[in-house]
């Protein structure tokens, strides 16, 4: 466990000190990121549409609320 905690600390320790990305590449990132919520996003929302009505209990939606939230473009969080 020891030999864990000192791993996970020295990892942190090289994320800290590294340099910052190049602008380009923050760029970049930032664009899989946005793609990446998106594509969840749209993919949450079809499975929410077929969602049963106990499944609907079990989250605390309505099927009122549950057609809402599917409706949404992908893009509105």
């Amino acid at each position: 466990m020891v030999q864990h905690a000192h791993m996970t600390q020295s990892n942190m320790s090289f994320l800290v000190s590294r340099p910052a990305l190049p602008v380009l590449a923050q760029l970049a990132v930032t664009f899989a990121v946005l793609i990446t919520k998106w594509s969840l996003r749209k993919r949450t929302r079809k499975h929410l549409r077929h969602l049963t009505h106990t499944q609907l209990d079990d989250i605390g939606l309505s099927r009122a609320e549950a057609h809402y939230q599917a409706t949404l473009p992908f893009w509105r969080p």
